[in-house]
């Protein structure tokens, strides 16, 4: 009787909580709020009542809910796991678990680490991963951190942690696996791709200590030299992913290349793992005129339906760009490349994108938890869809996964074995060579049209010049011949 009691009590709070927030997202949102829940009754047995047609679902599977947990807590072999917190938080891991791979409860440790994260200072391996094909694989190792230390590559699939088989751990749980304390130690099971070996790739391991990890998002800003780039003074950045601070960094970086010169310009986005819808916009709002529409998002609700637009910042010269991307360029990179792919103000060379365009908003629910939900797709100018279909390139040039490794080493910043320095030594980066014969065969295009239009103003000219006087033709002379 107690039990049945407690059960009752705890669906009626946990009722009562749940139709108030349906109620004021109804509110929020402008749509009609749902019809009242029949009145509960505390009669004994009431909770193993059949429901009636016209009985609220809430309050059917609320009342479920808190049945089960109840026999958990009563019945269940150890105790020690069974406390309300630990079957809540449990529960609503699986919920947001099971809607989509990005969709997260945050307890209190994830809801700090995000919010480190996201201002450019987390602890960690300094490793991004996402799902692909089926598996956990490496989206973009961080330079200067763990993962990079140890030479980890995009693409290579994550077999185990900790001796856990990663088969069919969520991307909320791998994460939360490869978070810690700094000093700990995390033992990673790898299978780097390798279409000639038994079994797809070669299987290795790597133990690797956590650290707090610093991130600057806009990396080796140069001009390209002329091997590559010939008389033309190219110039070159890679981002890393969009943080905070990345627009700045970029703004930076862009007023030293124009400063050297350049003429025209490569966007390295490959193995880029997205970061902030904020600082994805803003990137792409250095290259367009202001309140220029960069993406779209549409939910469910009116609320999650808006378009993010260029600010009235400082704009950088209209210089030929070419956006380099890969299978691993996601979200906000994909927000980046459709947008000025859409707008025309770049030409995208690489491969297709990942296809990672959902819209995950962090809220708070307080005691220091949040839920990170998926709540709308982003869309670009041209109203394309991102999500599960990913970007084009303009000009698709594929490359290996030998190929992609060995671009990945050249970008690292640590000592290589000997074995490493031998595969950079046989690098050629097909991609960026085919972005930089678009820039230089558009430079040439660009002069051929400037002189056409000069030839043309020069001609002009000339037509409408005033002509010289001349002297009237002498009349022929007269004869004595007959007409």
């Amino acid at each position: 009787m107690r039990a049945k009691l407690t059960t009752l009590l705890t669906a009626f709070m946990l009722l009562t909580g749940l139709l108030g927030w349906q109620s004021g997202r109804s509110a929020d949102s402008g749509a009609t709020p749902p019809s009242s829940a029949p009145a509960a009754t505390s009669a004994p047995g009431a909770a193993s009542a059949p429901a009636t047609p016209g009985q609220d679902e809430s309050y059917r599977y609320t009342l479920l809910f808190t049945r089960v947990m109840q026999m958990i807590r009563q019945d269940y072999v150890d105790p020690n796991k069974t406390s309300y917190k630990d079957l809540t938080y449990a529960a609503l891991r699986g919920m947001l678990s099971s809607l989509d791979p990005h969709s997260q409860f945050l307890d209190d440790e994830a809801y700090q680490d995000l919010q480190q994260e996201t201002k450019g200072e987390f602890i960690g391996l300094g490793i991004e991963i996402g799902l692909k094909g089926g598996g956990l694989v490496i989206l973009s190792p961080m330079e200067d951190s763990p993962s990079g230390r140890a030479g980890l590559l995009p693409g290579d699939r994550i077999l185990k942690i900790n001796g856990k088989s990663a088969a069919r751990m969520t991307l909320t749980a791998a994460e939360k696996a490869l978070k810690g304390e700094p000093g700990e130690k995390v033992a990673l099971t790898l299978q780097r791709p390798d279409a000639n070996a038994a079994g797809g790739g070669r299987v290795f391991e790597v133990e690797l200590t956590r650290e707090t990890i610093r991130v600057a998002s806009v990396k080796d800003a140069k001009l390209l030299p002329a091997a590559i780039a010939g008389p033309e003074k190219i110039g070159y950045v890679r981002i890393e992913e969009f943080g905070e601070n990345t627009a700045d960094e970029l703004d930076r970086a862009l007023e030293k290349l124009e400063g050297q010169g350049m003429t025209s310009l490569v966007i390295d986005l490959r193995n880029n793992p997205g970061g902030l819808l904020d600082s994805a916009v803003d990137v792409a709002g250095k290259f367009l005129p202001p309140n220029t529409m960069v993406v779209s998002t549409k939910g469910r609700t009116a609320d999650q339906t808006r378009e993010f637009r260029s600010r009235t910042e400082r704009q950088h010269p209209n210089y030929p760009i070419a956006l380099l991307i890969n299978g691993y360029s996601a979200s906000g990179a994909e927000i980046v490349a459709g947008a000025l792919k859409d707008l025309h103000r770049a030409i995208l060379v690489g491969e297709n994108t990942f296809g990672k365009g959902s819209v995950q908003t962090v809220q708070p629910l307080g005691d220091g938890v949040g839920l990170r939900l998926t709540m709308a797709k982003y869309y670009t100018p041209s109203k394309q869809t991102i999500h599960e279909v990913g970007v084009k390139p303009d000009i698709n040039v594929p490359i290996s996964d030998v190929e992609e490794q060995r671009i990945a080493l050249v970008q690292e910043k640590r000592d290589l074995t000997d074995d490493e320095k031998a595969e950079v030594a046989k690098m050629v980066d097909r991609q960026l060579d085919r972005a930089v014969n678009v820039l230089r065969g558009t430079k040439i295009y660009q002069q051929r049209q400037a002189e056409l239009k000069a030839g043309e103003k020069k001609s002009d000219s000339t037509d409408d010049a005033p002509k010289p006087a001349t002297a009237p033709a002498p009349a022929p002379a007269k004869t004595d011949q007959g007409e």
